[in-house]
């Protein structure tokens, strides 16, 4: 007999006349006399609920839908939907696919009130409450994009690439209530990060790899329950939600690569920012100095303060210094979006005409200081706008 083990707590009943389903007794730790029934579909075709929001969860949505449509594998009965409200007219990634799809779709905290076997989440960004928990048979699933406990929390992809890993992954494991992350592992594997790629770039091969993961533990779901490890106690970092206060550059204090990473991590979705004469900059296109440049004379042969700005007339980009060396800037906004070069003869080349006698830490570029209520908002709702 197959037993799925509930160590956290019983389940409610599941009725459905067409479900394949098997009378078992103490799953869950009942003894049989629980008035909430034991009875368990014992294997596919599974009924899912589905919560998700961004891109991410999107692709696992679009593997559910296409499972669904499968008559072959016969994996998905039914498949609905449950995201956030966006402040985009449009939508988040999820529930405009549900619509396209004619996917049922809900908004939270509205779960529906249908049969389900599982629960499937991924990129949800909330908590799921042990009261909806126990309204799956199997629980909830999380396809997670990190290698836990490793980046625990709603932003792992920002953090990897902020932090320089050079190895990832996708996590699927089952949702415990009032903390995120912490379940046993069903199912993990790793992929290397590839060198400078984005935030946004990540993402993207880690979706296609969470979502075939998903489908495989599906196709043995009680069994990939049963092997569930619990994770590490070692290795655990948290990857926290990111303040719109990060994409402001400290020059003084971040070094030519913190800077870069920055930018790969969060430039997709905010550009980095600083401060020029009581400007705010946007810097949108960041790049690292080859040793060619960083060896011309007239960047080695003074000391310069962090931020200073100057223009490469050969590379065709802003240099500006960081705590330790520099970072290539190719285009960036300043009332409109402008290269390098406009930038310069727009505005570097007319200070200095104007300032002959003025010593360049003048021009240089600041740390902008953000209104708190502003340093508090997340990027996480800013992406959501722009998705």
């Amino acid at each position: 007999m197959l037993l799925v083990r509930r160590c956290w707590g019983p389940r409610l009943a599941v009725k459905r006349p067409r479900c394949s389903c098997q009378t078992q007794a103490g799953v869950g730790g009942s003894s049989g006399g629980d008035s909430r029934g034991s009875r368990v579909r014992k294997k596919p075709p599974w009924r899912v609920l589905f919560l998700g929001t961004d891109h991410f969860a999107r692709e696992t949505l679009r593997a559910l839908h296409a499972a669904r449509d499968d008559e072959e594998e016969k994996l998905i009965e039914s498949l609905e939907v449950v995201t956030v409200p966006s402040p985009s007219p449009k939508g988040l990634p999820v529930k405009q696919y549900a619509i396209q799809s004619r996917l049922p779709v809900y908004e939270w905290p509205d779960v529906g009130s249908g049969e389900y076997d599982v629960g499937v989440v991924a990129s949800f960004g909330r908590l799921l409450s042990e009261a909806l928990i126990l309204k799956f048979p199997y629980g909830i699933l999380n396809v997670h994009p990190s290698c836990l406990p490793r980046w625990r929390g709603p932003a792992p992809i920002i953090h990897t690439v902020l932090h320089g890993d050079t190895v990832t992954g996708v996590t699927v494991m089952q949702v415990r209530p009032k903390r995120f992350d912490i379940g046993p592992i069903l199912k993990q594997e790793t992929i290397p990060v590839p060198p400078k790629s984005t935030s946004k770039e990540l993402e993207a091969v880690l979706s296609k790899l969470g979502a075939n993961m998903l489908i495989s533990v599906l196709k043995s779901l009680p069994e990939s329950l049963n092997n569930g490890r619990p994770q590490p106690a070692e290795g655990v970092t948290y990857a926290p939600k990111v303040s719109a206060g990060t994409s402001c550059v400290k020059w003084e204090e971040q070094t030519s690569e913190q800077v870069l990473r920055l930018h790969l991590a969060i430039g997709d979705i905010v550009p980095l920012q600083t401060l020029w004469l009581e400007n705010t900059v946007k810097l949108l296109d960041l790049v690292e100095v080859n040793n060619s440049i960083l060896t011309d004379p007239k960047l080695t042969g003074q000391t310069v303060a962090p931020g200073s700005v100057i223009y490469h007339r050969q590379s065709q980009m802003l240099l500006v210094h960081c705590k330790d060396s520099w970072i290539g800037v190719r285009s960036v906004m300043l009332k409109k979006t402008l290269t390098a070069t406009d930038f310069y003869n727009g505005y570097l080349h007319a200070w200095y005409q104007k300032n002959p006698h003025a010593h360049p830490s003048q021009c240089r570029f600041q740390t902008l200081r953000l209104p708190t209520k502003m340093h508090q908002k997340q990027i996480v709702a800013m992406q959501q706008c722009i998705k």
